[in-house]
């Protein structure tokens, strides 16, 4: 590819809309352009990306015996009311109808039609197990798109469902699977990517772990442990509270306590600290409206995950209207006003100040055991950075931000029961095979890779994933010497076997370097008169960590060379896993 025939343009600034680096350098760099909110066109050094991470996920599912398979975009409507989901999905699922009036969907996942392949034809015990995946485009009506590729709502993915007679035969498939996306994000050039128990969310299922790039920029929070190795999302991480010596308790004493609504203007109130408070948090149910209320000690945050499963709906925060008195709800004589969850937090508690359901006054004196002695605790509350690890109990844990890159289900027999998927048994017995389903976003796994491997300049793409593998840069290029040596070595590489970009344009050296720079080729070769004087050719690594003279007759098979030794230290790293 010569550079002067390249779509796309690159320049300096950055647009106001990205407000994260990998979305800035995509923009600038020429790689995707917007359409609308969260919908991008790629130009082609991203669509050579995306390809390239494809064909490394092709070869780890193809490895673990995947076949690939290809469902529609558009599904009936009657397909996702077999699973039940067409009305237990909100609104991220997209809902049309066709020119008969027949309602139909854009798909944003496909196991529904994972199990409308699979259940006419896999009617025998013999055919199991078996995972079919496939590469296609999804829609996701994401109501915060951000971050460029990060979060969108039209996305390439690859999805695969596994289906088994067993849990065992399952169980042993979902760790394959697991070893498999490791080598994927270790082929496309990331080591920072750890799987961590996750909450399994709308999928429904069992088990599942989700796939994190460890980053800043990141919307998750990750729970990990250095003494045993426990990892897990923050939505999932149980808390646990070491018992602590408490005080004989005081009476129960309701004070006035004007104007003092938060946990803050309470503490201060009574000069106490956060820890011997009770803090109540309101939500209304997304079915019914009714409320909800959560109450935690006062330092701590609710897990709206952990609370909206016990709940069993969706949740949304409450408005300030209704029976509560705000700024002075309190566990003691709600249960009548509002279906009440009390976390572990709370358990044992002496001497603690809450609030009096009554509208400028909290209770002082409170003690969990004689005062709410039919209290039900359960864990409601987040993780935080130093308590003791749920799986150890050493205390330190840390929380980071990560940027979810892939998943893992075991879903059971969440869809093949609703849809009535069956097979034979060794008996002649009629059974439902068991799923699991396993997905990676393609051009997410992409922006993540620039969001880590980049500098101030531009991306620093992995060898594997790179748009191209070599970028020649022909300096003074009108010089009929520059580009008849440059040409050259374009024409050797590329009979090589090599991805080589040439830059041909007539252009200053730093324009140059500055657009090679945004395309992060991982590899750069400068001609110049310079060099040429020197009968050389400069090759410099784009992370800057080696550069060299090459002899001009051998430049092309040194540079060859540099290339594979690159690939092979990625797939080295991977092929151990």
């Amino acid at each position: 590819m010569k550079l002067s025939q390249l779509l796309g343009l690159r320049f300096k600034d950055t647009p106001a809309e990205c407000s994260i680096a990998s979305h800035a350098l995509t923009v600038r760099g020429g790689y995707i352009k917007p359409v609308a909110s969260g919908i991008f066109s790629l130009f082609l050094p991203m669509r050579r990306i995306t390809h390239k991470i494809e064909a490394i996920i092709r070869r780890e599912m193809d490895a673990i015996d995947g076949q690939e398979v290809l469902f529609p975009v558009v599904m009936p409507a009657s397909l996702w009311d077999e699973s039940g989901r067409y009305t237990a999905v909100g609104r991220e699922l997209m809902r049309i109808t066709d020119r008969n009036d027949n309602p139909m969907v854009l798909g944003m996942t496909h196991e529904e039609a994972a199990v409308h392949l699979a259940r006419d034809t896999a009617q025998s015990y013999a055919q199991y197990p078996f995972m079919i995946y496939q590469l296609q485009t999804k829609f996701r009506d994401e109501p915060r798109a951000r971050g460029g590729l990060i979060r969108v709502r039209e996305f390439t993915m690859k999805d695969a469902y596994s289906f088994h007679t067993t849990w065992e035969d399952l169980s042993a498939y979902y760790k394959e699977a697991h070893r498999a996306y490791e080598r994927v994000f270790a082929r496309a050039g990331l080591d920072r990517v750890v799987s961590v128990e996750s909450d399994n969310g709308m999928m429904g299922g069992k088990l599942s772990h989700e796939f994190m790039l460890l980053c800043d920029i990141g919307e998750d929070s990750i729970v990990l442990c250095q003494a045993c190795g426990y990892r897990a999302n923050l939505e999932v991480a149980a808390c646990s509270y070491p018992a602590q010596p408490q005080p004989d308790c005081l009476p129960l004493e309701k004070v006035a306590t004007p104007g003092q609504e938060t946990i803050e203007d309470i503490a201060n109130f009574f000069k106490i600290p956060a820890t011997q408070t009770a803090k109540a948090v309101v939500y209304q149910r997304n079915d019914n409206d009714a409320l909800v209320v959560c109450f935690l000690r006062g330092d701590l945050e609710v897990n709206e995950t952990k609370l909206r499963n016990a709940v069993g709906c969706e949740l949304h925060p409450a408005e300030r209207e209704g029976e509560l008195a705000y700024g002075s709800i309190g566990p003691i004589g709600i249960t009548d006003k509002a279906q009440v969850f009390v976390d572990e937090s709370l358990r044992g508690l002496n001497n603690i100040v809450c609030g009096a359901n009554e509208e400028g006054f909290h209770y002082t004196g409170v003690c969990m055991e004689r005062d709410l002695a039919a209290a039900k605790f359960g864990d409601y509350a987040k993780l935080t950075t130093g308590a003791p690890c749920p799986h150890c109990g050493v205390p330190g844990v840390e929380v980071s931000r990560g940027v979810e890159v892939g998943n893992i289900f075991q879903l059971g027999t969440k869809y093949t029961e609703t849809m009535g998927m069956r097979y034979q048994d060794e008996n002649g017995q009629l059974q439902t095979p068991i799923m699991g389903c396993y997905g990676i976003g393609v051009g997410r796994l992409a922006a993540s890779v620039c969001e880590v491997c980049r500098d101030d300049y531009g991306p620093i793409w992995p060898m594997s994933i790179a748009p191209w593998q070599v970028h020649i840069c022909a300096l003074r290029a009108q010089e009929p010497a520059v580009q008849q040596a440059a040409a050259e070595l374009y024409n050797q590489l590329t009979d090589m076997g090599v991805e080589v970009i040439l830059d041909d344009r007539a252009v200053s050296a730093g324009y140059m370097f500055s657009d090679a720079d945004l395309l992060g080729v991982p590899l750069r070769l400068v001609v110049s008169p310079k060099t040429l004087e020197r009968g050389c050719v400069e090759m410099v690594a784009r992370d800057k960590s080696f550069k060299a003279d090459l002899p001009l007759a051998e430049a092309a098979g040194l540079a060859k060379g540099k290339v594979g030794e690159m690939l092979a230290a990625i797939d080295g790293v991977a092929d151990q896993l």
